[in-house]
C-alpha cells in the first residue's frame, strides 16, 4: 500500500503546481500581449507567491525519484530535452522577474524576458505531458527510444492545450487581483479561452486511444464512474467559469477553473492507475524498498503541511485587489557624531583570519562526521562528539564578535542605530 501512497504524494504535488503555478505561467503569457505599462504590474502580482508555487514539482520530483524509481529511470531519459528546456525557461522566468521588480520602472527586456520564459516552460511541460501520454520506449523497465521521440504530433497539441489552460487560468487570476480591465473586455477574454481549452480537451481526448498505447479500462465500473465523475466536474466548474467572467464576486473564476484544471489529472489517473509509465509499468514494478517508501512518505508527507501553511500564508497576506505601492524617498542619513572606530591592528586581522578558517574546518569537519554517524558507520566519534564540535564552533564564534564589540569595532553600526531610533 505504501507505493500508492507515493504515487498519490506525486499526483497530489504534480496537481497542486499545474493549479497554482499554472495561473502565474498564464499571467506571465498574457503580459506579452498587455500594455508596457500593464507589464510591470502583472510581475509584482505573480512575485507574491511564485517561488512557492514552484516548490510543487520539486517535491513530485523527489517523491518519483525515491518512491518510483522505475518510473523515474523511464521517464528522465524519454524528456531529457523538453525537462532541460522548462529548467532554463523557470531560471529565465524568474531572473527576468526579480531584475524587472528591483529596477526603476518598467524595463522592456526584462518584461519580454518573464514573458517569454514563462511561454517556453509551459510549452516544454506540454511536450513532457504529451511524451508520456503517448508511452516512452521502453523494454523492461529500460528506456530504449530515441532522444526526440518525445515529439510527436500529440505532444505539440499537449503543449497547445496546456497553453490555453494556463491562459485561462491567468485570465480568472487577474480578474480577481485587478482593476485593469473593463468587465466586458475580460469576459470576451476569458470566455473565448474557456471555449479553446474545451476544444482542445475534447480533441486530445478524441485522440488519446491511438496515441496511448495503453488499453482503456472503462469497462471497470468503478473506474468508470469515478472518471465520469471527473469529467462532470469539470463541465460543471467550466460552466461556473463561464458564468463568472466579468462578474462579481471576482474570485468566482478562478475558484472554478482551478476545479475544472484538478479534474484533469485525476481523470488521467483513474485511466491508468495502476500504471504508471504506459503501456504497461506499474505502481508496483516501479516502486522502491518498502523501507524507503516508509521514509519517503512519512518525510514528505511532514513536508506538505509546511508548503501549504506558506501558499496560504502569502495568499492571505496578499489578498484583495493588487495596488502600486507608493515608495517614499529615503532620506540622507545624518553625518556621524561620534568618533570612528580604529582599524585593527595587523596582527589582530591575522588572529580575526585564522579564527573564522578554523571555525569553518570545525563547521566543515562537523557536517562531514555527522553524515557518517547519523548512517550507523562511524567508528571512532559519536553523535556526542558531533555537538562538541558544533558547541565549541559556536562558542569561539560568539567570544570573538564580543571581544570585537569591545574592541570597539560595533560602535559605528549601534550609534547608526540610536539616531535612527531617536529621530
Amino acid at each position: 500500500m505504501l507505493e500508492y501512497a507515493s504515487y498519490a504524494l506525486v499526483l497530489f504535488s504534480l496537481a497542486m503546481y499545474v493549479v497554482l503555478d499554472g495561473y502565474d505561467l498564464g499571467v506571465g503569457m498574457l503580459s506579452l500581449a498587455a500594455r508596457p505599462e500593464r507589464r510591470r504590474e502583472y510581475g509584482e502580482i505573480v512575485a507574491t507567491a511564485w517561488d512557492a508555487n514552484e516548490s510543487w514539482i520539486i517535491l513530485a520530483g523527489v517523491v518519483l525519484w525515491a518512491g518510483l524509481p522505475g518510473a523515474y529511470a523511464v521517464i528522465l531519459p524519454s524528456v531529457y530535452l523538453p525537462l532541460t528546456g522548462m529548467l532554463i525557461a523557470v531560471i529565465l522566468r524568474g531572473l527576468g522577474l526579480e531584475m524587472q521588480s528591483a529596477a526603476d520602472g518598467y524595463r522592456r527586456g526584462w518584461a519580454l524576458l518573464f514573458g517569454g520564459a514563462s511561454l517556453g516552460a509551459t510549452v516544454c511541460q506540454g511536450l513532457v505531458l504529451g511524451a508520456l501520454l503517448t508511452g516512452p520506449g521502453q523494454r523492461d523497465g529500460v528506456f530504449q527510444g530515441g532522444a526526440f521521440d518525445w515529439l510527436s504530433r500529440y505532444s505539440v497539441l499537449c503543449a497547445l492545450g496546456l497553453v490555453a489552460v494556463y491562459l485561462l487560468a491567468g485570465v480568472a487570476w487577474l480578474q480577481d487581483k485587478t482593476e485593469g480591465w473593463s468587465r466586458s473586455g475580460i469576459r470576451r477574454t476569458g470566455r473565448s479561452l474557456l471555449v479553446v481549452t474545451a476544444i482542445m480537451t475534447a480533441v486530445l481526448g478524441l485522440l488519446m486511444p491511438s496515441a496511448d498505447p495503453q488499453q482503456s479500462q472503462l469497462n471497470q465500473p468503478l473506474r468508470a464512474v469515478l472518471f465520469w465523475l471527473a469529467v462532470v466536474g469539470a463541465v460543471a466548474a467550466g460552466a461556473v467559469a463561464w458564468y463568472g467572467f466579468g462578474r462579481r464576486p471576482d474570485w468566482r473564476p478562478f475558484a472554478a477553473v482551478a476545479t475544472m484544471t484538478a479534474c484533469g489529472p485525476v481523470g488521467l489517473a483513474v485511466l491508468s492507475v495502476p500504471v504508471v509509465v504506459p503501456p504497461g509499468l506499474t505502481v508496483h514494478q516501479a516502486a522502491s524498498p518498502h523501507s524507503s517508501q516508509l521514509f519517503l512518505v512519512v518525510g514528505v508527507g511532514l513536508c506538505m503541511p509546511f508548503v501549504l501553511a506558506y501558499n496560504v500564508y502569502a495568499w492571505r497576506s496578499f489578498r484583495g485587489k493588487y495596488t502600486d505601492p507608493v515608495e517614499r524617498p529615503i532620506p540622507p542619513s545624518p553625518a556621524p557624531t561620534f568618533p570612528l572606530a580604529v582599524s585593527p591592528a595587523p596582527s589582530g586581522a591575522l588572529r580575526t583570519v585564522v579564527r573564522r578558517t578554523l571555525l569553518v574546518a570545525l563547521c566543515i569537519l562537523a557536517t562531514a562526521l555527522s553524515q557518517d554517524v547519523f548512517g550507523g558507520v562511524a567508528g571512532w566519534i559519536d553523535p556526542v562528539g558531533v555537538v562538541v564540535l558544533c558547541c565549541t564552533s559556536l562558542a569561539a564564534w560568539i567570544v570573538g564578535d564580543r571581544r570585537d564589540r569591545r574592541a570597539g569595532y560595533f560602535h559605528a553600526d549601534t550609534a547608526g542605530i540610536e539616531a535612527e531610533t531617536t529621530s
